[in-house]
């Protein structure tokens, strides 16, 4: 009985030991761990609430959060209720801006929407107004109407916004108001807004409502160029808008002819020739067949008559060739410019198409690198993202990279506590890689000379006795062979082949970039090497210390009694082995003695 009673507490005490090594043991590593790496979060539990902070009671007796969601209603109707202010008083709380920046500002862009509007009013229906009998005494108001609207967007434009627009002066972006009111009426636009402004309105009451004194109003040119460069500037597809509006050109001249084309049929009288319009029909769409007719050349129009007719016809042909080449190598240079890229596509592709049918590469080669040619084209819109990043300064391809790349790298546990400024220089270095399906990314036993992290797509680990059993399958924002990056002396070569399962892009950090860059930063090198160093120990452990199947432990090893337990112990036999751990070290002594 004796026997397997102390049997029985020995096991009890070893297990505690055991216990209270393991404790230890983790509580150790933790401190280690926060004291290599600040950024790991803290186990200690977030603090509880304070009774201070509770809610107060309202006077009523309810609390403050309870109160029905209906007391927030500003407004209520019988369809629906209305949570926040109705429009009109976020309206009236609105406040001007102070000063504009014409470059990014989307209202301004919005305001010059309106003004190029009513620039295109006067510039279509002056030339309509003046030639054709559209304009009578029963409908005259309307068009006065709509006139000095436009007039009042112009008088709007001199006075709150253009006073307003930030400039730049001498490297410094300008924001005071008396300077940038200053630099506008200092300027070339400022004339021609005054300009297109004349009041020549009042020699209405002596001549009538003629549209020709309106013609100073078409001056205000420089609002409808300013708004194509802040229009492209925003647009994703800006060539499309090229098109319309280079089109437009060429309907506008055509326009502008068949208003003078009515004009001298008129002057002539109408239906007295061949050659004028008759007075038949829709006067303007008739007068428009005319002019397309003779500005693009087609032919078939009857011959002029009298000297009038054949100088105004031979002015017309004159026109209209020189217009209609300048619009032909205008399209032509606005769709060269938008397929530029995808003739750059085109031509790489096939200098390499002939550069493999000249070597007599594999037809199979040959699919595969058309495959990627394709689908990189296709996901990235371009081949080489370096390209295109290389004109930018450094600190806008930094932003960028932070914009793509950051929060992915940032999680990479090697990485964490490094020098932020050296994973902002890592950024830089990353570049884009396509792998086509079943691609190998890198194979078991070559040296690792390169990081991985997943753009898009995934990868798959192989591994098993045959190489080809699915071990884990990686997805996109995952990281796989940094250790490879700071490991030597053998230990970068890989461990397993890694595949690209369907199409998969990934952005690669080399070895050599990354080396370059730790010169700089002493600091986080030391902490990348002692990283690595317990990363590889972890994934190098051999079997039999983990205690592989192979090889099962039937007496496991005694664990250690931990230093701090013994100095407790002999602490206890100098103070007189009194209480819980003077009978817990008795009773090892007699445990000791029976082994």
């Amino acid at each position: 009985r004796i026997g397997s009673a102390t049997s029985l507490s020995s096991a009890v005490i070893n297990t505690r030991l055991q216990e209270l090594v393991r404790l230890f043991k983790e509580r150790t590593e933790k401190v280690k761990e926060k004291l290599i790496d600040p950024d790991v979060t803290s186990d200690d539990e977030s603090p509880v609430a304070s009774p201070a902070a509770a809610p107060v009671p309202a006077p009523g007796g309810e609390l403050e959060g309870d109160k029905p969601l209906g007391d927030d209603h500003y407004c209520e109707m019988l369809c629906c209720t209305f949570k926040h202010r109705p429009w009109l008083d976020h309206l009236k709380s609105y406040q001007f801006p102070s000063s504009i920046d014409p470059l990014t500002n989307l209202m301004y862009v919005l305001w010059l929407f309106f003004v190029v509007t009513a620039w295109n009013w006067n510039c279509w229906l002056i030339p309509v107004r003046w030639a054709f009998p559209y304009q009578t005494p029963a409908n005259i108001h309307y068009w006065l109407l709509v006139d000095y609207l436009c007039d009042l967007i112009y008088l709007l434009d001199i006075l709150i916004f253009q006073t307003r627009l930030q400039f730049v002066q001498g490297g410094d972006i300008i924001t005071d108001k008396k300077a940038m009111k200053e630099n506008y009426l200092r300027s070339q636009r400022f004339k021609m807004d005054v300009l297109c402004l004349l009041p020549l309105d009042f020699f209405y009451f002596k001549v009538g409502v003629n549209p020709l004194l309106r013609f100073p109003r078409c001056l205000k040119y420089m609002a409808f160029f300013e708004f194509n460069n802040r229009l492209e500037a925003i647009l994703t597809k800006a060539y499309i808008y090229r098109v319309i509006r280079t089109t437009a050109y060429l309907l506008y001249s055509l326009h502008v002819n068949s208003c003078l084309y009515y004009w001298a049929s008129a002057y002539e009288g109408l239906g007295s020739t061949t050659w004028v319009y008759d007075g038949e029909g829709n006067s303007y769409i008739r007068c428009y067949y005319w002019a397309v007719k003779t500005l693009i050349t087609i032919g078939g129009l009857p011959d002029p008559k009298t000297l009038f007719e054949i100088v105004f016809q031979l002015l017309n042909y004159f026109t209209g060739v020189f217009a209609f080449s300048v619009m032909i190598g205008q399209m032509r240079d606005v769709v060269g410019a938008a397929t530029a890229g995808q003739t750059y596509y085109r031509s790489c592709m096939d200098s390499t198409i002939k550069y493999m049918n000249f070597y007599k590469i594999p037809r199979t080669v040959q699919n595969r690198v058309k495959t990627w040619y394709e689908y990189t084209w296709h996901s990235q819109g371009m081949l080489d993202e370096s390209e295109l990043l290389v004109q930018l300064p450094d600190k806008m391809r930094l932003d960028i990279a932070i914009d793509v790349n950051y929060n992915i790298v940032s999680k990479v546990a090697l990485f964490q506590g490094c020098d932020r400024q050296m994973i902002f220089d890592m950024l830089k270095r990353l570049r884009s890689v396509v792998y086509l399906p079943n691609d190998y990314v890198c194979k078991k036993g070559e040296i690792g000379r390169e990081m991985y992290i997943i753009q898009a797509g995934q990868v798959q680990v192989l591994g098993g006795p045959d190489g080809k059993s699915v071990l884990v399958t990686l997805k996109a924002g995952s990281v796989f062979g940094e250790i490879s990056l700071l490991a030597a002396g053998g230990g970068n070569r890989r461990t397993a082949n890694v595949v690209a399962h369907g199409f998969a892009n990934l952005f690669i950090l080399e070895k050599k970039d990354l080396n370059e860059i730790l010169v700089h930063y002493p600091e986080s090198q030391k902490l990348l090497r002692k990283k690595a160093k317990k990363m590889l120990k972890s994934n190098n452990k051999p079997k039999d210390e983990k205690g592989g199947p192979g090889d099962p432990l039937i007496i496991p090893p005694k664990a250690d009694t931990p230093k701090l337990f013994k100095a407790a112990l002999a602490a206890t036999g100098r103070m007189g082995g009194k209480g819980p751990l003077g009978r817990l070290r008795w009773r090892l002594k007699e445990l000791k003695a029976m082994q």
